[in-house]
């Protein structure tokens, strides 16, 4: 057997556990009763809250809404059982049977004209480039609920990222304005004519988070109709999570068609991912979101001593609304993102060999080397878009968004893509990686696995990695993770994901080095080099 790899001496340093199953009613008879049909369940739904409508003048404008979400859940109920026995670590085995669907249908009007709209509509958007993008991608909806013309948003310039990028440094306009040409009539500003006509400047508001289209309609579209401009202000989780399925099929357009990134952006990312191909059949893809700003946010402990208390607590205090916290507390709550080091730990108990090809995408990784060192030697096979791009990342070194837009897309294009917090990057990439086929999405179940990484110096590998795999059900990125109004549409986008025609599913695994066969040679040499977890050290 191969030497073993001591991992924890650094100086300073099946797929748902529940299975699902639609529930039946039995009698007390040898004999049992047919199961209730949901057809039934959905028609009594429907009845009752017609004649609450008929009865108080309320118009059930939801009710196609509630019974598609009812009817929707069936599908995944379908996939009931597929906990028995081990998974495929790279690729999930029940993916092909669901397929991204966001098709326009033949009854959704097409976009009304500029000429005829009810006026302009500005943005502003607000955050980083995937807090920005759900703001892009909500405002067009928002903009077909007023029957208004969007104008190209307006990015946010004054964040912690300071980036002052505009749209057309980051996403092709034209390919985004003509796109949704059916959708939605989008203009790259306000016709100068038309602003020089007004009487008073665009009129400004910032409407509430999660707000339903009701309140747009009640509250903004008047406005809109008085003034002509309106504009937006930090729009970012401005639209509610739960909307007619025409709509919510627009918002996978917008997100996941209509926003394309620049030329520039995309060759780059794309020769990233090239050049990953031609060193591994496969790779994986972690977002490790270390950075000063979010451990300072967290107010966790990374055992980095009074420098580290220091240096997070002076960040911290640029957030006046946040209280002091117990940080051993936070962390036994799931409420910390585990450590480059852990997240090694994590990969490598499910299975992952030493010799697999990690690709790290972060801004500046607090404690620095220093820090990524554990992890390096848990994956030798490490690289980072400055290590693969090398000169040709000199012009997008000033721009945090366009940096991020990278990191963007290696993610997307890995097999398997691990999420260290649940920000804005980890819900796009997570939703968009189901909407493309439900490419394997690792999220550590942090709850669980933030006591299990304090303790794991008073057990052997053996118990640990058995624990990881039996915490991490139901957070690899499997099919049935997914249910109506589960978390944030951006991130479980279930009214564009269609179940495929058994008929149609064509099983392509035999050759693919992915495969269950494939991995059995993977997890023989991941046993033979398991790692040894050691004493106790002074850092995580």
């Amino acid at each position: 057997m191969s030497d073993k790899l001591a991992l924890l001496q650094h100086p300073g340093g099946s797929l748902l556990s529940h299975k699902h199953e639609c529930c039946k009613w039995r009698s007390s008879a040898a004999q049992p009763r047919k199961p209730i049909s949901w057809s039934l369940i959905c028609g009594l739904m429907l009845f009752c809250l017609g004649m609450i409508s008929l009865f108080t003048g309320h118009v059930a404008s939801d009710l196609e809404w509630y019974s598609q979400r009812l009817m929707k859940r069936r599908s995944y109920f379908k996939l009931e059982g597929i906990n028995k026995g081990p998974i495929d670590i790279w690729q999930s085995d029940y993916a092909k049977y669901f397929y991204g669907c966001s098709k326009r249908s033949r009854n959704f009007p097409l976009a009304i004209r500029e000429r005829s709209s009810n006026g302009y509509l500005l943005i502003a958007a607000s955050g980083g480039l995937n807090q920005q993008r759900t703001g892009i991608s909500d405002a067009v909806v928002v903009a077909r609920i007023l029957n208004a013309t969007l104008v190209i948003p307006e990015l946010d310039h004054r964040s912690y990222w300071k980036d002052d990028s505009d749209f057309a440094n980051i996403f092709d306009v034209n390919w985004f304005i003509s796109y949704l040409a059916k959708d939605v009539t989008i203009v790259r500003r306000v016709p100068d004519k038309f602003m020089r006509s007004m009487d008073k400047p665009p009129y400004t508001m910032r409407v509430p988070r999660k707000s339903p289209p009701e309140y747009y309609l009640d509250q903004v579209l008047p406005i809109l109709q008085r003034r002509s401009v309106l504009q937006l202000t930090k729009f970012d989780y401005r639209l509610a999570n739960n909307i007619n399925d025409e709509l919510q099929k627009l918002r996978c357009r917008a997100n996941y068609h209509a926003l394309r990134f620049t030329k520039p952006i995309q060759e780059l990312g794309q020769k990233l991912v090239t050049r990953m191909r031609a060193m591994a059949n496969h790779f994986i893809a972690v977002h490790l979101r270390f950075e000063p700003d979010m451990l300072a946010f967290s107010g966790c402990y990374f055992g980095g001593g009074d420098k580290e208390r220091n240096e997070l607590g002076e960040i911290r205090k640029r957030w006046e609304t946040l209280t002091d916290v117990d940080a051993d507390e936070e962390r036994r709550r799931g409420r910390c993102p585990l450590t480059p080091h852990e997240v090694g730990l994590m990969l490598r108990a499910l299975g992952f060999a030493n010799d697999s090809y990690i690709y790290v995408a972060s801004g500046e990784i607090y404690g620095g080397e220093e820090t990524l060192r554990p992890l390096r030697d848990l994956f030798p096979n490490f690289y980072t878009k400055e290590m693969l791009a090398n000169e040709d990342l000199k012009p997008f070194l000033p721009f945090s968004s366009r940096l991020a837009a990278i990191d963007y897309i290696v993610c997307d294009e890995s097999d398997v893509f691990v999420t260290n917090n649940n920000g804005n990057m980890a819900k796009i990439l997570a939703g968009r990686r189901r909407y493309m086929g439900h490419k394997r999405t690792i999220r550590p179940n942090a709850k669980r696995l933030g006591p299990l990484m304090m303790e794991r110096y008073e057990m052997d590998w053996d118990t640990f990695a058995r624990k990881v795999k039996a915490f991490q059900k139901g957070f690899m990125g499997e099919p049935d993770e997914m249910r109506p109004g589960r978390g944030e549409f951006h991130e479980y986008p279930y009214s564009c994901i269609c179940e495929r025609p058994l008929s149609d599913v064509v099983d392509n695994k035999r050759g693919d080095p992915r495969s269950e066969q494939g991995n059995q040679g993977l997890r023989e040499r991941s046993k033979e080099e398991e790692p040894v977890l050691g004493a106790k050290e002074n850092a995580a």
